[in-house]
């Protein structure tokens, strides 16, 4: 089922649309990642030989390991890979497992509104300062979080829907 294959009309659009989702945050995750390499490698030549260290790389990596954090966090939870120990749940039988899939289905569902309701609080609120050296709004760092969140959010919902058709989670 997880390949989309055997849904419906409906439902075949809306995984369609949850897996592009998720596979531009591991795009833009790992062209934030390729980003990070490329400054360090910046950080290291100007530091070792020009003998001028480049002072908004710091900055610029902070920035871009929230993004590569949340991201690829969020398209974690979509393909069910972000770090999870489920091996004694689906160890359990099928009277405890089941009501253990629904429990952590939720779970993950609160944590996401959470994400992306206090990321959302958090770029907000941030916005008006400006982080030293790259000069950009401080909210950028928190927008991620909001994103995560609102993903994880979505993909919780289509997650629990296939739990109610009786599918794994």
């Amino acid at each position: 089922m997880r390949d989309g294959t055997s849904l419906g009309g409906l439902e075949a659009m809306i995984f369609q649309l949850f897996d592009r989702i998720a596979r531009l945050c591991v795009a833009i995750a790992g062209i934030g990642l390729v980003g990070l390499i490329v400054i360090f490698g910046w950080l290291v030549f100007g530091r070792y030989v020009l003998n001028d260290t480049p002072t908004w790389v710091e900055q610029v990596a902070l920035l871009l390991v929230v993004w590569i954090t949340f991201l690829g966090g969020a398209a974690g939870v979509w393909t069910r890979s972000h770090l999870s120990v489920d091996f004694i749940r689906e160890s359990l039988p099928p009277l405890i497992r089941t009501p253990l899939r629904w429990v952590c289905a939720i779970g993950v569902l609160v944590f996401g509104l959470f994400l992306a309701w206090q990321g959302g609080v958090l770029a907000a609120s941030t916005w008006p300062r400006v982080v030293p050296m790259i000069g950009i709004s401080e909210g950028y760092r928190a927008v991620p979080m909001a994103i995560c969140g609102a993903c994880t959010v979505l993909f919780s919902l289509f997650h629990l829907y296939e739990l109610t058709k009786g599918g794994q989670n």
